[in-house]
């Protein structure tokens, strides 16, 4: 599936009209699962993304989420999220506010002496229309998958010591796309990062992000460094 997906992907980006915009950002990446018992658990994350050039805070995304484990590699999580964007204007920031509920289901199995996890999720998502109170109904399809390796030859679990991950998500406009971007495909996120298992419940890495974005009329190619923690209890 990894592979076919991938094949997707370099299909879709190649398939693109030629206008681009490069940027480069940064990006905070902060993520807790945390289990209340062997059935449920919650989910939190936290993201901040800088503006173009790194000079100011675009994005903050808050997302809570309740998390049912269906079984020990498996689990379904649903959720709300809270995006705030800060646009730019000749002198000033105006802020707008989306809201989305979302839905995923993971699935996750050995590979090598690390783990390779798929995520599925679907979002409902409220728009804001600059210059306009109203919000824009519609609903985005993503497949991510991440496959995390430590270094160093582990004989069970990887509990422990540094290690690389390489991930991909691809997004999909399922309806009212065009109200969007006009088109099915909506962006592509592909990420490499090296990092340190400090233990079971906490890891710290750095790594490089293309987010490929697909717009009306010209695209954005955003390369991002990204910080990202997660905890888990």
């Amino acid at each position: 599936m990894k592979q076919l997906f991938l094949i997707v992907s370099v299909l879709l980006v190649n398939s693109l009209p030629a206008q681009t915009n490069h940027e480069q950002s940064g990006w905070l990446f902060l993520i807790n699962g945390t289990k209340l018992n062997a059935k449920w658990g919650t989910h939190f994350d936290v993201q901040m993304r800088s503006h173009d050039e790194w000079n100011a805070v675009k994005n903050i995304l808050f997302r809570p989420g309740l998390t049912y484990y269906i079984t020990p590699n498996q689990n379904a999580t649903v959720g709300y999220l809270l995006a705030t964007t800060n646009l730019r204007t000749t002198d000033a920031y105006r802020t707008l506010s989306e809201h989305r509920v979302w839905e995923q289901y993971i699935i996750s199995h050995r590979l090598l002496t690390g783990n390779l996890s798929h995520r599925f999720r679907l979002e409902q998502r409220f728009i804001p229309t600059p210059g306009h109170n109203n919000k824009q109904f519609a609903q985005r399809f993503r497949y991510f998958f991440r496959d995390v390796q430590p270094l160093f030859k582990t004989d069970g679990a990887f509990t422990k010591g540094p290690f690389v991950a390489l991930q991909n998500e691809l997004f999909f406009n399922v309806q009212n796309k065009d109200k969007l971007n006009g088109n099915l495909f909506d962006q592509n996120r592909a990420y490499i990062a090296a990092g340190i298992r400090f233990s079971k419940k906490f890891d710290v890495e750095l790594g490089y992000m293309n987010q490929l974005v697909k717009g009306a009329s010209v695209n954005t190619s955003n390369n991002i460094v990204q910080l990202a923690l997660y905890t888990r209890f």
